[in-house]
């Protein structure tokens, strides 16, 4: 018994067992998890944002919350593909392929990037406190992170490196067939469960909001750290296979490092910086 217990353990899980679908069929047409995944985590940080902006000490008020929902929504569509087109797939640069997103193909990088300018222009036009604003905007971020990453398990996609460990997976899209780490799951737990707990917690039992930078360098850095670990298990794009062999280091994991760099020197800014003796007032809309 316990031998046929021991084999049962030592094989693969068949991801194509688990029954799951890329998408819910609504008859005309398939409403796919990875865009539903977009939709609930922007409608999930809107919501929150609502409620942060309630608490004492805002830097804004709801109308730039709504315009925020507005920029950062393009900026997360747009800087994600063009990111994704510069950092990953140049080879698209000029071709009508650039422009289907709805083919997959987002960059976590180029993402940030585009919430960066959107938060920046909003920031710019209310006369709003920049820093301030992104450590708002910073907190909420890992509720699209963690559904993201949980529709690309569901999707069969972005699978991990090969293993033997006990919980290893067959993906159908592999054409290799080989047991491989279900490294969209480690993605999920770090880059959302984890950083979510961090964020939430900062903010709602901590006096981080009121040291302007705290909030978005500990994001930036546990969220490009968390990147860095999960690239170990990631495989990487087969067209950049040559980085990970000629650096030891994946693409994504180069991109990650000046981003832990520049979130630590937020971070010594605004533990370094005086603060004024009495929260900011809210922004007027």
């Amino acid at each position: 018994m316990l031998s046929l217990l021991a084999d049962a353990a030592s094989q693969p899980i068949y991801w194509s067992e688990l029954g799951l679908s890329p998408g819910i069929d609504l008859g005309f047409f398939t409403l796919r998890f990875y865009s539903l995944a977009y939709i609930v985590g922007i409608v999930l940080a809107y919501w929150h944002l609502g409620k942060m902006i309630k608490a004492p000490g805002a830097p804004m008020a709801q109308s730039h919350a709504d315009d925020l929902f507005f920029y950062c929504t393009l900026g997360v569509i747009f800087g994600g593909r063009i990111g994704y087109v510069l950092f990953y797939r140049p080879d698209l640069l000029g071709t009508l392929d650039m422009f289907k997103v709805w083919e997959g193909g987002m960059s976590f990088h180029g993402g940030v990037i585009g919430v960066v300018l959107a938060i920046l222009f909003v920031s710019w036009r209310g006369k709003l406190n920049w820093l301030r604003v992104c450590d708002y905007i910073a907190v909420n971020v890992p509720f699209g992170m963690f559904l993201g990453r949980m529709a690309n398990f569901v999707n069969g996609e972005l699978y991990g490196r090969p293993t033997d460990v006990s919980w290893a997976m067959i993906f159908p899209t592999d054409p290799d067939q080989v047991a491989r780490h279900p490294s969209q799951l480690y993605q999920a737990g770090l880059e959302g469960l984890l950083m979510m707990a961090v964020m939430l917690l900062l903010f709602w039992q901590t006096r981080a909001r009121w040291r302007p930078g705290v909030l978005v360098g500990v994001f930036t850095i546990g969220i490009a750290g968390a990147r860095f670990v999960n690239e170990f298990f990631r495989a990487p794009d087969a067209h950049l296979a040559d980085v990970v062999r000629d650096t030891g280091l994946s693409q994504g994991q180069w991109l990650s490092i000046p981003m832990i760099l520049v979130g630590l020197a937020v971070v010594v800014y605004a533990l370094t910086r005086k603060t004024k003796g009495t929260p900011e007032k809210p922004a007027s809309a």
